[in-house]
């Protein structure tokens, strides 16, 4: 994409208005190293605006009253218009974070359609009213809209992790401030178009692109009832800290540092290219990526010999050429973040078995090569923190405890996966390993079961009915001796 894009006003409440302050956002190519696109900044008092819409929206508008079909039929309409314009999307978000086209087109578009569909399932299904017996007589259990959303999204799958945010607040009735990340402000006004041309009401959802300051009173805001978001583990405990002020519900979606096992009966004709693709996704940028590789050593030369060709073929440049596997990384500061780890890992005594520098004939861009370690330890820097980069290590183990023993010593726990000839075996494995998704013989994160993390990778869950419930409060009503409810009450919408 050559072209500029420039947003000169703010999506507030479902109208383009113009921003009360007079900064700007540039979007910056990390394959080119140009702007691309500008964005207003939003201010402390767009935010105000923005969440005061919501409030009024959400205590007084239609969206939180209209049945449960008629908001489906809005939802569905948004998830069909993502659809159709799936292309343009992953362009622009390739264009804007530097994922590779092929990577783009499955999970920035077409995923975050699949995340909008999941949830439309769950809407259906979820039980908004329940009749119980209770101890001192029969009682109903409500489930109510939550309020008013601020939902903070990060650069690396922004429509992805928009969608997990805005899909379940959307169809709960709640109202939403998203607030899209200053690297890529640009796919949220193709969001936010969609919204409208599908029939969102007024005032159930506005855009404030802004930095860290601006989305920290975003956060803070008394009139936001709830704060979804996804990051880092520092931010994360940032806006824990800003929101308990309130005492703001949140859910936190942080950070990972996940352990893909490889048992010693393994088909490494299977595992290493599943294997592969899962460590070095969106070129190293994901919270979930099996950013550590757990080899048994009786296998350990075998297994590094694989990992290092594998990683080495894969296709570096242009982002949205077709072929690219890993293109630049987001931002000058995240290039240099992996290189001064590589450095570590280099100081630590750990191996580099493949890249570790900028690739060639590449000099323009924010470019690093697939790097993978060998001879880790797991008490290395490389190994203990997230990266965020395309820089993956190698880490061998002598028997299987030590191998859980391994994966189990983590700050995080969000994700992993297990690499057996004996699935059940591997199932016996993910049963142990104290992580919030883990995959056998496979990398996978289902929108229709529960996703987060345990430790420093997170607070609550997204996806699946147990996400769908984050944006709902629960009420109990108190019912007269001998009630009895009416015939298919029992999971009645709100």
């Amino acid at each position: 994409m050559t072209d500029l894009i420039e947003h000169g006003q703010l999506f507030i409440g479902g109208e383009l208005v113009d921003p009360l302050g007079s900064e700007t956002i540039e979007v910056i190519s990390p394959h080119t190293e140009q702007v691309i696109g500008r964005v207003p900044h939003a201010s402390r008092a767009d935010v105000d605006r923005a969440v005061a819409t919501a409030r009024k929206a959400f205590d007084e508008g239609p969206w939180p009253r209209m049945t449960l079909d008629e908001r489906i039929a809005v939802v569905t309409r948004i998830k069909d218009a993502i659809a159709v314009r799936y292309d343009e999307i992953g362009r622009l978000i390739s264009s804007e974070n530097g994922s590779p086209y092929s990577w783009s087109i499955l999970a920035q578009s077409l995923g975050a359609m699949m995340v909008w569909d999941a949830a439309i399932t769950v809407a259906r299904d979820f039980p908004y009213e329940e009749h119980r017996t209770g101890v001192l007589g029969p009682i109903l259990v409500r489930r109510e809209p939550v309020g008013v959303v601020a939902a903070v999204v990060p650069w690396n799958v922004p429509q992805f992790t928009a969608a997990a945010k805005l899909a379940p607040a959307l169809l709960t009735g709640c109202t939403v401030v998203l607030k899209p990340s200053p690297e890529t402000p640009l796919d949220a006004y193709v969001l936010a178009e969609i919204t409208k041309e599908a029939g969102l009401p007024d005032g159930v959802l506005s855009v404030v692109a802004a930095d860290r300051e601006v989305s920290e009173y975003l956060v803070g805001h008394p009139g936001v009832d709830k704060v979804s978001f996804t990051g880092s583990v520092g931010a994360g405990r940032r806006v824990m800290e800003v929101a308990s002020r309130n005492l703001t519900r949140v859910t936190l979606e942080l950070g990972g540092k996940s352990a893909a096992v490889i048992l010693p009966d393994v088909d490494l004709d299977t595992a290493v290219p599943g294997i592969t693709s899962a460590a070095w996704m969106n070129n190293g940028q994901a919270c979930v990526a099996q950013t550590r590789i757990l080899a048994p050593r009786s296998r350990y030369d075998e297994i590094a010999e694989r990992f290092a060709a594998a990683a080495s073929a894969l296709v570096v440049g242009d982002p949205l050429d077709p072929a690219t596997e890993v293109g630049p990384l987001v931002a000058k500061r995240q290039q240099q973040r992996s290189f001064d780890y590589i450095k570590i890992g280099q100081e630590e005594g750990a191996k580099v078995l493949t890249g570790g520098g900028r690739p060639a004939g590449l000099d323009t861009g924010w470019y690093v090569e697939p790097t993978l370690f060998g001879d880790v330890s797991n008490s290395m820097r490389i190994a203990r923190e997230e990266i965020f980069g395309p820089v993956i290590c190698l880490l061998p183990y002598d028997d299987e405890a030590e191998a859980l023993r391994i994966a189990n010593d983590s700050d995080f726990g969000l994700s992993g996966s297990v690499w057996t000839a004996d699935v059940e075996h591997g199932i016996d494995i993910a049963r142990q390993v104290r992580t919030g998704t883990f995959s056998v013989n496979t990398f996978s994160l289902d929108m229709l079961g529960p996703f987060g993390g345990y430790k420093n990778s997170g607070v609550g869950r997204e996806f699946g009915p147990e996400g769908f419930g984050e944006y709902l409060e629960h009420k109990m009503i108190h019912l007269p001796a001998g009630y009895q409810a009416p015939a298919g009450a029992a999971g009645a919408e709100g």
